[in-house]
Parts: C-alpha cells; structure tokens; sequence
C-alpha cells in the first residue's frame, strides 16, 4: 500500500513545502485570536491557518454553500490530487474512494445558524444548513469534485478520526474493494463555541500572552492544549495500480491498528494499556517487532495526564528500545487539529521517512522528569530512519495508530 499525493492546509501554512520548511525550523503557527471576541475567554490563543482563501479550491457559490472545514478539506485534496498525478481515469472512478475524517463538522455553522434563528427567526434559515453542517459532506463533496465513486465514508471519532479513515482507507485496497483513496481529515472548530466549551474542560492551554511557547508537549511546566484548524489529505494507491501509471511514492503503509479503552469518556488509562494495545496491533498487522520502530510521531498533545499516559504506553509496548527511539509531537507547532491531527501527521511522519529528518518537540525546556524519552527537543535532528509510526488517541477512549515505510524500489532483504 503505497501513497501517491499528499495535501496540506495547517498553521504553518498552505502545501507540503512550506509546512515542512517550518518543521525543520521550528516554527509555530499558533497565534492570538483575532476572528471573534476573546478578551472573555480562559484561552485566547489557536493554530489559524494563515492566508486562506477558499476561493482559490471552489468557486464562490460552493464557497457560500459549504462550511470552512469543507473548505479546509476540499482545499487539502487539490493538493494531494495534484500531486498524485491522473490516477482517477475512464472506467476506473468506481475503483476510487474518498474516506474523510472531522471531530466536529460544520461547528461555525451550527454558531452562526443559531444567532439567526434567535434573531431572525425560522423563516431566514439557510436552506444549506443540514448539508453544512452534517460531517460526511466533506467525503461527500470532494467525491463530487473528483468523480470518485468508489466507497465514500465519515469517521466522526474525536481526535482519531483521520488515523481512522487512513486506516479504513488502507483496508479497502487490501481487501481489494479500491484501487485509490483519498482519505484525509478537515476540522474548522476554532470558533467562540469550540474554544468556550474546551477552556470549560480546563483542557487548553492559557498561555495567552506567548502563543507560541504555548503547547509544550512532555514538558514539565505544560497547561493545556492549544486547538487548531486545516486539513490533510493523502492518495492511497495498491502498489502495482500505482507503479502501473508510473506515480511517484512518498512512501507505504504497513499496518494499522484500532481499538478502545473502555476507560473514561475523556481520560485515558492511568497504565496506558488502550493506547499501547493499540500500538500492538499495529505492530502485529505490519508484521516488525517493535524496535524495527525508530520514530514515533506521538498525539503528544500538552496535557497533563495525556502525555505522561502515552509515555507509559511506548514504554510498554517498546520496552528498552523505548529509549533509542525519537518521539516528537509536532503539535507544539501546529496546535491539536482535532479530528484533522492524525492526516495532517501522518504526513509529517512520511516527510521524516522521505527526508532523513526528525520534526523537533519545540518549547522543551523543563524536563518532566516521569516523560523521558528522546521527544528530540527544540531542533530538528538528522536521521536516516527506516519505518515509523504515528498516533491518534481520542475522546471516548477511541485510539489509533499507523505504520509507515520508506519507499524504495528494492526489494526487502
């Protein structure tokens, strides 16, 4: 299972290459709120996706007609489908499929929709709203887009929900129902609602007069953290149909694994053991022992109890390998893109397999003395790594995690 195309649209800009320039250099994209009122509110701060402009993906009817995480994915697929090449062509569109993930939907709808029905009343209710806001017009609508009419299917799994639909995604090819997906994820949930309802939580962080020191994954001093919005989109190809039209790989998949902790509906368990079966599993679907593993690109979010359960898992599953391994949270530079995370970090972690660099863990500066591993701090690091793997733990105890191979045109010894 190769992947073909790739598409991004983050905090750190819009394409592979300028979100990649920013990895390296470590850069963040979290910035103060400036689209609503926030001198209220507990954080203040979010990854905005910057220079945005939808009308550049859709026309400006389509625009009107679709909420901005439906912009977000639309916009990310461009990218990727681009990037692909053809590999949508007469006859075979029943063979491509569109799998897409989002946590939320249409949230700035759902805002907006209630002020007018409070102020306005029924009578000046868009008729668009149901088709903005339900979750599966983002799979819905880039399927139109491309005229793939293959499997079209939404994972609404909370912060799992694009590792899912890549992991769905990679199911239908092997099984043989799918040449190609375009599978991804889109979330547009910074909204006065969304960032309300987490700071409710006390789950985000309120670093709000130094955005980006903010979100400080595995360190000792984190608070929260911090949300962001985009999309990420990925071409998945079975091999042969790939090399076939003479697509060039950014690399495979070799194994995926799900599972739940049957914990809490917001906390993990204390022993990590959800997230390290998950991992597992994985493991065992692509067949390697766990030190084939060196790089984990982690959920890693900032919180608290969340980092130091995903420590306790690696160790788990890794045992003394644990400690060789590099583990970064490139959500220190992008923000939590919620339902979105999983696309847009997994190709993070195709471009650290492409590239022989490891995204760094910025703002590390107090070691937490119970989350030690090497989460390469503040710099980002050379490394010819082989295979790697990245997470995505969501709320409801729902987990994910994938593994990657880099591509080469030998075969394996």
């Amino acid at each position: 299972m190769v992947v073909t195309g790739i598409g991004l649209v983050t905090p750190l800009g819009i394409g592979v290459d300028r979100n990649w320039e920013s990895l390296c250099k470590g850069r963040s994209g979290i910035r103060k709120i400036d689209r609503f009122k926030v001198s209220d509110l507990a954080s203040q701060i979010a990854g905005l996706v910057p220079d945005f402009d939808p009308e550049q993906f859709m026309d400006k009817k389509e625009v009107r007609r679709n909420d901005p995480f439906v912009h977000f994915g639309m916009a990310a697929s461009e990218l990727a489908v681009a990037d692909a090449g053809p590999f949508i062509r007469n006859g075979n569109a029943g063979r491509v499929g569109v799998v897409f993930g989002t946590g939320f939907g249409g949230l700035q709808t759902c805002e907006q929709a209630y002020h007018v029905l409070e102020k306005k009343g029924p009578g000046r209710m868009s008729p668009f709203y149901v088709p903005m806001i339900i979750p599966n017009l983002a799979p819905g609508q880039i399927a139109i887009r491309f005229g793939a009419k293959g499997p079209n299917l939404c994972f609404s799994t909370a912060c799992s929900a694009s590792t899912h639909s890549l992991g769905h995604a990679y199911r239908l090819i092997h099984h043989g129902e799918a040449d190609a997906v375009i599978a991804g994820g889109a979330e547009a949930a910074v909204t006065r609602l969304g960032i309300s309802a987490f700071a409710a939580m006390r789950a985000l962080s309120r670093r709000n007069d130094d955005p980006e020191a903010a979100c400080r994954p595995f360190e000792r001093d984190r608070d929260g953290f911090v949300m962001g919005e985009g999309a990420g989109a990925l071409i998945l190809e079975e091999q042969g149909h790939a090399v076939k039209r003479g697509a060039r790989i950014h690399g495979e998949i070799i194994g995926y694994g799900q599972n739940g902790d049957a914990h809490h509906i917001t906390a993990p368990s204390p022993d990590g053991e959800g997230a390290a079966e998950c991992m597992r599993a994985a493991l065992r679907d692509a067949r390697i022992e766990p030190a084939a593993v060196e790089y984990m690109n982690a959920h890693g979010t900032g919180t608290t109890f969340n980092d130091l359960v995903e420590t306790r898992a690696v160790k788990n599953v890794f045992g003394a390998h644990a400690g060789n391994m590099f583990v970064s949270s490139t959500k220190s530079m992008t923000g939590h893109l919620l339902g979105a995370v999983g696309a847009i970090e997994a190709i993070f972690t195709l471009l650290a397999l492409q590239h022989g660099i490891l995204p760094p863990t910025i703002n590390y500066e107090n070691p937490d003395p119970e989350c030690d591993l090497d989460y390469v701090p503040n710099q980002a690091r050379e490394a010819p790594i082989r295979i790697a793997m990245s997470n995505s733990f969501g709320f409801g105890g729902t987990n994910g995690s994938i593994v990657f191979k880099k591509y080469t045109e030998e075969p394996d010894d």
